[in-house]
């Protein structure tokens, strides 16, 4: 961003003398998402009650916007006049916007009402919090003077809301679309049907409403934690057709597209709960067996059989669908489609031999293709979940590629629409601090930062394939999210950052200063009443391997005035504690104690980190690995391994544990001088709701020059004792006297680990590769 002269204070105050002096606030561009130009000036403008607005006939909403929120927010009542412009300019791009204020007025250009509304979002955020709920008491509002030259780099902006597993009020909904519009972000991708509830009135089938809505009890707790338990409480609730009118309608005024997803073939539970016919038996048949709607998240082997009474009943779900929202996509899912039924289904096996298909996921393609050229004949087009590529892909169908970056890549390379929403980067429903009084998440780890560095484009593309990415969304599953305000604690700041990675162009774009305008942006989500995690003050850590020593440094995107404060004895930091300046030689164990002071000050900001440093025989050694850890999931590398540090107890997506993807791993450590070794420990994750699978066996060498010394084993991993959780098997190789003896001399250990394999029938992401999770290799 160029900006002709820097203002140094957060709240500029001028001096003017007119009759008599007056002192005047103006609010420092603190914009977010960063624009592509801001020049401030040395002036500014007055709103007050002679201040007059006008507009272009085609920017009457954004106009109006502008309107209400000055006059909702404060005593001040606009006139009709031309201090404030709004006017039409047909040379800018569709999203474009031109916003220039002086002292004699605001003027905003755009080709369209949806720049210039995107020109009033930006102008909002140089106005006082006040404004957002109607507590600015004061007669004038000043503006910076500025020009602000602005447009998105990408077209589809999103943001995703799962109602299905816990459902939110048509009020929160579109405070929700609020947010959305604020940050400039143009698509709700709303995702209504699955497994455990249906929540879109469709009147033709009223069981949608009876019985599909609603669920007796749900799961309480992880559903990694066995046994699994249930709160006995019935549960549920939909959306009326006239609820779903109102807030299509209400996003439409703020320039937010309402994309509806209807869950097929998979994750179609609850709807055959309903309409137990709409599923599969061995005869091609309505089962049985009674089908509840599902109490537990996962994935279930309920799927909807491909004949023609199912095909009928989603096509007059559509057309229902189609009446609420007029958007040019419907999301269809398409993810997660155990083909269990279909495999033991006669029905859709004669069909498999009638159409020639090679097998169950080109019978997924055949569905999704004969969906697809329904809504194609109703001008409409698909959007689907990634596993969509499976078996072939719909002719004019877009991929949303959440399982990694290759699902892009194959879909662009193919000449195919993608919207990029990686569980590494686009989760927002992963844990996003390591603080163990964090609520309850899926599991993963995915930081501020770390939204904010997200890339859309996959580095595979080339420049004219990269044009088929369309965008970025971030996505928000709710099973561990009961409550609005738990919600906003997932989404916010994170949307903030996914805002400018969409948005903003990448050359402008640098963390610190973001983190320096979130703080400043903090003041309006409070004044919005938004629920926000504040992690700004919390100490980050890493490991530096340098020469043959470790050391580790602390970081807390210290803005001035700031500093560190430590202990290495496991006390709590104070005042008096050393100040940290440079990095901390890694030589003995030790517990890292630190938090963030005000400089010269005993204000404490933040909670204290705290870190356990093992120092074993492994730390600072020569470590290898076959193969590289999967991008989303590569923490501190290889050398993570062995740097003193054991990853977190439920959040397996943090510096320290590595993930890899369906690989079989060799991970050799070398020893600089020969070494006496007594025990070699690990762990490895266990969270098969999330396709995380331990080993059942594992291989260990240890290497003695100058005879080598081989150990093979087939030791099944155990749950460790120190775990809380049955989240984790542990490696633990203790080696008996006389084998101490041999050992003696060590030069290297060899550790081989299988991966699991395919995950099996039945279980969550069956047919997919398994991953695997491991953490600090310690050798004592």
């Amino acid at each position: 961003m160029h900006i002709k002269k820097l203002i140094a204070l957060f709240i500029l105050s001028l001096s003017l003398v007119n009759c008599k002096e007056r002192s005047v606030q103006i609010i420092r561009p603190q914009i977010i998402p960063l624009p592509n130009s801001v020049d401030v000036m040395d002036s500014f403008f007055t709103i007050d009650e002679s201040t007059g607005i006008t507009c272009d006939d085609n920017l009457k909403v954004s106009s109006l916007f502008l309107k209400d929120f000055i006059e909702s927010g404060s005593p001040i009542d606009l006139k009709e006049g031309n201090e404030i412009q709004f006017k039409l300019d047909k040379s800018l791009k569709p999203e474009a916007y031109v916003l220039k204020v002086s002292k004699d007025g605001i003027t905003i250009k755009a080709s369209t009402d949806q720049g210039a509304f995107y020109g009033v979002q930006t102008l909002r955020q140089l106005m006082p919090v006040g404004l957002e709920n109607g507590t600015f008491s004061g007669k004038e509002i000043s503006v910076q003077a500025l020009t602000v030259k602005d447009e998105p780099q990408f077209l589809y902006r999103g943001m995703h809301l799962d109602v299905a597993r816990h459902m939110f009020s048509v009020e929160f909904i579109k405070k929700y679309i609020d947010a959305l519009s604020m940050l400039k972000l143009n698509t709700f991708h709303w995702h209504l049907t699955d497994d455990q509830g249906w929540r879109i009135e469709i009147k033709k089938y009223p069981k949608l409403q009876e019985v599909a809505a609603y669920r007796d009890e749900t799961l309480v707790g992880h559903y990694s934690d066995q046994p699994h338990q249930f709160d006995g409480k019935r549960y549920g609730g939909f959306y009326t057709q006239d609820d779903v009118k109102a807030i299509v309608q209400y996003a439409k005024e703020r320039f937010v597209t309402v994309i509806p997803e209807i869950e097929m073939p998979g994750h179609a539970q609850a709807a055959i709960a309903a309409y137990p016919e709409l599923g599969c038996t061995s005869t091609g048949s309505a089962t049985n067996e009674p089908v509840e709607v599902a109490k537990k998240w996962g994935v279930f082997e309920e799927i909807y059989c491909p004949n023609q009474k199912t095909f009928a009943f989603l096509e007059d779900v559509l057309d229902e669908v189609l009446e609420l929202f007029p958007s040019k996509y419907i999301h269809i899912g398409g993810d997660e489609a155990p083909k269990t039924r279909w495999k033991n289904c006669k029905h859709c096996q004669a069909l498999i031999k009638k159409e020639g298909l090679k097998d169950e996921h080109h019978l997924q393609s055949y569905f999704i293709t004969k969906m697809e050229k329904y809504l194609n004949s109703k001008g409409r087009q698909i959007i689907g979940w990634d596993e969509i590529l499976e078996g072939g892909l719909a002719p004019n169908a877009t991929v949303m590629s959440w399982r990694g970056m290759s699902g892009a890549v194959e879909a662009a390379k193919s000449g195919h629409n993608v919207v990029m929403t990686p569980t590494s980067h686009c989760y927002f429903d992963y844990y996003q601090s390591e603080n163990e009084d964090e609520p309850l998440a899926i599991g993963g780890f995915l930081p501020l930062e770390k939204v904010y560095g997200f890339n859309p484009i996959p580095e595979e593309l080339t420049t004219e394939e990269s044009k088929y990415v369309l965008g970025a969304q971030g996505n928000i599953w709710t099973e561990y999210i009961p409550t609005e305000k738990h919600l906003e604690y997932m989404a916010f700041p994170r949307m903030l950052a996914l805002s400018e990675v969409v948005w903003s162009q990448p050359q402008h774009k640098n963390y610190k200063d973001f983190v320096s305008r979130l703080k400043n942006f903090h003041q309006r989500l409070d004044a919005l009443d938004i629920n926000y995690a504040n992690h700004l003050y919390e100490i980050e850590y890493e490991t530096e391997k340098i020469d043959d020593e470790v050391y580790f440094k602390l970081d807390s995107n210290l803005s001035e005035g700031k500093i560190i404060r430590f202990e290495l004895n496991g006390s709590e930091p104070n005042f008096e504690s050393r100040v940290y300046a440079e990095p901390i030689l890694i030589d003995k164990s030790m517990e890292v104690n630190a938090a963030v002071y005000k400089f010269n000050s005993k204000e404490k900001l933040g909670k204290t980190f705290i870190q356990n440093i093992n120092y074993h025989k492994a730390v600072g050694t020569k470590i290898t690995i076959n193969k590289q850890p999967h991008k989303a999931y590569s923490g501190s590398g290889a050398y993570g391994l062995v740097n003193g540090i054991s990853g977190s107890d439920i959040r397996y997506g943090d510096k320290e544990w590595l993930g890899f993807w369906g690989e079989d791993i060799e991970i050799t450590i070398d020893f600089e001088k020969p070494t006496k070794i007594n025990s070699i420990e690990t762990r490895f994750y266990d969270s098969q709701g999330q396709w995380i699978y331990a080993p059942t066996v594992y291989e260990y060498m240890i290497l003695q020059e100058p005879n080598e010394f081989l150990q093979d084993t087939t030791f099944v991993l155990g749950l460790p004792e120190m775990a809380k959780e049955p989240r984790f098997r542990l490696l633990n190789v203790k080696l008996s006297k006389i084998e101490m003896g041999l050992y003696d001399e060590i030069t290297k250990i060899i550790l081989k680990v299988p991966n699991y394999g395919t995950i099996p029938v039945g279980k969550q992401g069956a047919g997919n590769k398994a991953w695997t999770f491991i953490d600090e290799i310690i050798v004592n």
